[in-house]
């Protein structure tokens, strides 16, 4: 192995739905395929307990849809500065804590790196948020457990590069000289924004960055506690084991059963104990009794994967309500999710990404008038409400759309071309 093809340079975007790499080579950028035709890897993962494998991606997926006896997890990114990371379980005979299962996903991508090019990676640049959390000790916490789990996976550097940051490196080209360009960059767990200034070099001068913990999974969970917990008793009332009195059922179950990364904790004895407990005393016993089956069958991953499916066809076709196909919760079902609906429910979350993308300007001393392009990067930068909220905010600039899901990591490999051994 020559000099250039050991201790090279990994660039990651690891993402909270999608994750992809690249490298910087022979004076230009290189995207890795991550699976056969694709540049993208959804990350997630699966613990198959019969065949006591580990699926990633796409198979992992597959593995889930086709009903296999195992433990589905994805949005794992979203649990770091979180006491949940450091919790543990059985996987496979042995017993691994939710970072290092984050590192076991890392160490795929650099294994299916290393095997694509033929070079050794051992540094890598790697995609943050501008803020995991806005608490500014977990946001601090948050980077250092990524950090930990990037050594875990078998790197021994690692840098950093705000993710809006590398977006705007990338999507620089589009610009003119003195261009004042705001990212917007809409990802699975957090909204990232940055403010900069086209050089006549091509180069970008960044005035600031702003971040919010709000992405497309938590579009997913409002669309499913507005419309699919219902089905399972949310909001229903629950009788009193002594007397006439009834009070509503508690949200919690419902709120994590409806949130990506808190799925995998709710298959346990105390919560399912619970769901039967509701049961027994629900006024609307068919709905509590989904409630169970969901829980019982580990059938939840299959409602968030329903109610993502409904909100890309809806967003992405001119359709005035698509159906949710719900046979997790009992066999046949479907509900409507109405466009109206969706707009209703996710409004609140766009009009809090535009306010902070104005405070983004705001906060640079520019006003939104001035701001020339609006580059919008993320899967759920696709989304109308956001593009609506957003372009209000600044109707005077010009709206580019990056590379929905590359844009990033665009980024980051030409950015990882500048820390070559």
């Amino acid at each position: 192995m020559s000099k250039e093809q050991s201790g090279a340079v990994l660039a990651i975007d690891f993402g909270t739905s999608n994750s992809a790499v690249g490298v910087f080579a022979q004076g230009k950028v290189r995207l890795i395929e991550l699976e056969l035709g694709k540049q993208t890897l959804p990350t997630a993962l699966f613990f198959d307990f019969e065949d006591k494998t580990v699926a990633f991606g796409s198979q992992a997926e597959q593995a889930l849809f086709e009903g296999a006896w195992g433990r589905y997890m994805r949005a794992l990114k979203s649990l770091l500065g979180t006491p949940l990371i450091r919790e543990s379980g059985m996987f496979l005979g042995k017993r691994m804590s939710y970072l290092q299962i984050v590192a076991r996903f890392l160490s795929e991508i650099k294994t299916r790196a290393e095997c694509e090019t033929g070079m050794l990676f051992t540094k890598a640049l790697s995609g943050r948020p501008v803020r995991f959390h806005a608490d500014e000790a977990r946001d601090m916490q948050a980077l250092a457990d990524l950090r930990e789990a990037y050594h875990l996976a078998g790197f021994a550097e690692v840098r950093f590069m705000n993710e809006p940051e590398a977006a705007a490196r990338a999507q620089a080209r589009i610009l003119q000289a003195g261009d004042l360009g705001l990212v917007i960059d809409i990802g699975g767990g957090t909204s990232d924004f940055t403010l900069f200034r086209t050089k006549a070099d091509g180069s970008i001068n960044t005035l600031r960055s702003e971040g919010l913990r709000l992405g497309g999974t938590n579009f997913d969970r409002l669309l499913s506690f507005d419309h699919v917990m219902p089905l399972m008793g949310r909001g229903s009332q629950i009788r009193h084991a002594f007397g006439d009195q009834t009070h509503q059922a508690p949200n919690a179950i419902f709120a994590d059963l409806a949130t990506w990364q808190k799925i995998p904790f709710l298959y346990t004895p105390d919560t399912r104990r619970a769901a039967k407990d509701l049961l027994k005393y629900a006024s609307a016993p068919e709905k509590l009794t989904r409630l169970v089956r969901v829980l019982d069958d580990e059938r939840g991953h299959d409602l968030a994967f329903a109610v993502e499916a409904a909100k890309i066809a809806l967003n992405s076709k001119p359709l005035a309500q698509v159906d949710m196909r719900l046979g997790a919760l009992e066999k046949g079902l479907s509900a409507p999710l109405y466009a109206l609906a969706l707009e209703h429910s996710l409004q609140p979350s766009a009009v809090q990404i535009a306010e902070t993308a104005l405070a983004c300007t705001t906060g640079a001393g520019v006003q939104a008038q001035s701001v020339t392009h609006l580059i919008l990067v993320g899967g759920s930068s696709l989304m109308q409400v956001v593009q609506t909220a957003v372009s209000d905010a600044f109707p005077d600039a010009e709206v580019h759309h990056g590379a929905a899901l590359t844009g990033i990591i665009e980024g980051l490999a030409e950015a990882s071309g500048e820390w070559q051994p």
